[in-house]
């Protein structure tokens, strides 16, 4: 009896394992629909928060799945269903194409010209360059303007020491992080880092731990350092515009924290979700953000930060080669 009982249990273990293991999809339309699909339900962050009814876009593209004849159109159509989510982190890759959705910059002003930050008033032809950052004197030598455009451009102590040491003399300096689509995590924190004297609890994360819309782990705290080598402790301007995303929104959002730092421009593009990258049965691979950031307050930042002061380039300003922002901003400087 006792014989019986133990393989009893042993085949009911083995069926609720079986049951447990994820469906394997083939490799057709409907097996990478259903694989996507799924993908996208149990490790995507921001089904609840966004209030995405992911089950009835189920409905609405799986009834139009008999109508796509090429791959082509197939990747269009997954691309479409990876819209609904509004997320620029989202992304399908393909060897002939990435989906990518853009409207949480395009559908908004630019607050941004190269042509102007480049001419003689501002960065000019004899601008200097360190770590990436481009960086001059402006208004007469009392303002420093550093432009910084990726994060996936490295920089160190080193260079930033020097960047500060030339702007010695000067009362402060202005942070162009304006079309910085992100980059490296890391970045942000170490450049965060020059502007704290102490060690600042600046936001949060979750970790995704189960299938569920609402499976997270308990908020992780995230602290900004004080650098110990390099610091600027006067006033610093943080310019920010919609193309301000990803690692560029999580360092604008440390700045929020620091003693000296104002943020000014528009609302930043947001980007608020670490991501991850998935495959499905063609072997074409998904990124799919699974961990939400918060701010120092548990605030999503998905969406995006306000600024301290919300200004726009004005056209007007622009026809005579100024920029807005950065005029704004001397004048601040000056004034503090």
């Amino acid at each position: 009896m006792k014989k019986h009982i133990i393989l009893l249990s042993l085949l009911g273990m083995l069926f609720h394992s079986c049951m447990d293991e994820p469906v394997i999809q083939p490799n057709s339309y409907e097996g990478n629909f259903n694989a996507l699909w799924e993908i996208i339900d149990t490790k995507y962050c921001y089904l609840d928060y966004k209030n995405i009814d992911w089950d009835s876009i189920y409905t609405a593209y799986h009834q139009r799945i008999p109508y796509i004849k090429t791959d082509l159109d197939f990747f269009d159509f997954l691309g479409k269903m990876l819209e609904e989510l509004k997320d620029g982190h989202v992304n399908l890759y393909s060897g002939f194409d990435v989906s990518r959705y853009w409207k949480w910059y395009t559908d908004y002003p630019e607050n941004f010209s190269s042509d102007i930050i480049y001419s003689d008033r501002y960065l000019g032809e004899n601008y200097r360059i360190a770590g990436g950052m481009r960086y001059q004197k402006i208004d007469n030598g009392n303002i420093g303007y550093i432009y910084y455009g990726d994060f996936t451009s490295d920089f160190s102590d080193t260079n930033i020491g020097y960047i500060f040491k030339y702007f010695s003399n000067c009362k402060g300096i202005i942070l162009d992080v304006r079309n910085n689509g992100g980059g490296y995590m890391s970045g942000a924190e170490q450049l965060a880092s020059y502007f704290f004297t102490e060690k600042t609890l600046t936001g949060y994360l979750c970790h995704k731990t189960g299938p569920g819309h609402t499976d997270f782990s308990t908020p992780i705290k995230l602290f900004t350092p004080a650098n110990k080598n390099v610091q600027w402790l006067r006033p610093v301007v943080i310019l920010t515009n919609r193309m301000t995303y990803s690692a560029t929104n999580d360092f604008v959002n440390r700045m929020r924290k620091a003693p000296y730092a104002i943020i000014l421009g528009d609302k930043t593009g947001g980007g608020g979700g670490m991501p991850l990258s998935s495959e499905i049965p063609n072997g074409w691979m998904v990124r799919v953000p699974t961990s939400p950031m918060f701010d120092a307050n548990m605030q999503h930042i998905e969406w995006g930060i306000d600024p301290d002061i919300n200004i726009a380039l004005k056209p007007e300003d622009a026809a005579r080669g100024y920029d807005t922002l950065i005029e704004r901003a001397v004048a601040l400087i000056k004034f503090l």
